[in-house]
């Protein structure tokens, strides 16, 4: 994973802009809606990380990606800002931003003022037409919309506590938006998403009887931790 760290690849004003970005948002503020307590420890960890680590996967993205294109991006957030300038600067493909906090959608425009994409407060649900990218990260074990099913999918779930109706209700969940948004995918189409949620994306396919491939290489998250990969849907 450490091999792209050290990749610039996209243009010198590309990068002037995401370096503007990140020196315009109000940590403070992303501080308190990220974290319960510490938030201005974590962004002084995470802030340069999460700019580096987004400009890497950007690059690689790049490459991936299709000139005009369309993506769907779910959960977006700090993270994705590299990934967004990238697509809609160098690629000239539109993207659609969704996250279902309204406190940091406004930051994040705020700071993204000027520039061809913007946050959406809107659940991905409800996004119409179709697209060929899906970025899906951290979002189907986010402790916080599914806390019984990260504590499942993590191994930390406690037999003692564990409340099988509520993760009953919060797979429905999940496979619900897991639905709504790969059947828009085109095929073939690319998901970026987390080894663990993979898994999920896996048993849509299987049980559609659609082909798909996990590419075996691995990039490092820069909020969470959780290894990104890339699957091919469809041939």
């Amino acid at each position: 994973m450490k091999s792209i760290l050290g990749r610039r690849r996209l243009s010198a004003a590309t990068r002037r802009v995401i370096d503007d970005i990140f020196a315009r948002l109000d940590y403070a503020t992303l501080g308190a809606i990220y974290c319960h307590e510490g938030g201005n420890e974590f962004w002084k960890a995470k802030r340069g990380l999460c700019q580096r680590l987004g400009m890497a996967m950007a690059t690689v993205l790049r490459r991936r990606l299709k000139a005009g294109g369309r993506s769907l991006y779910v959960g977006a957030g700090v993270a994705e800002i590299p990934l967004l300038a990238m697509e809609t600067r160098e690629r000239g493909r539109t993207v659609v931003a969704c996250n279902l906090r309204s406190a940091e959608v406004r930051i994040l425009n705020r700071a993204c003022a000027g520039q061809p994409f913007r946050f959406e407060i809107r659940n991905a649900v409800t996004v119409r037409g179709s697209f060929d990218h899906l970025w899906l990260v951290s979002v189907l074990n986010d402790p916080e919309c599914y806390p019984e099913l990260s504590e499942l999918s993590y191994g930390r779930a406690n037999p003692a506590t564990f409340d099988p109706r509520r993760f009953a209700r919060e797979r429905r969940q999940v496979l619900r938006l897991l639905d709504r948004c790969l059947r828009h995918l085109t095929r073939p189409g690319l998901v970026t998403t987390t080894t663990e949620e993979a898994h999920w994306i896996a048993d849509w396919c299987a049980g559609r009887e659609i082909p798909w491939h996990l590419e075996r290489r691995r990039f490092p998250s820069p909020t969470v931790g959780d290894p990104i990969c890339m699957m091919r849907i469809g041939k």
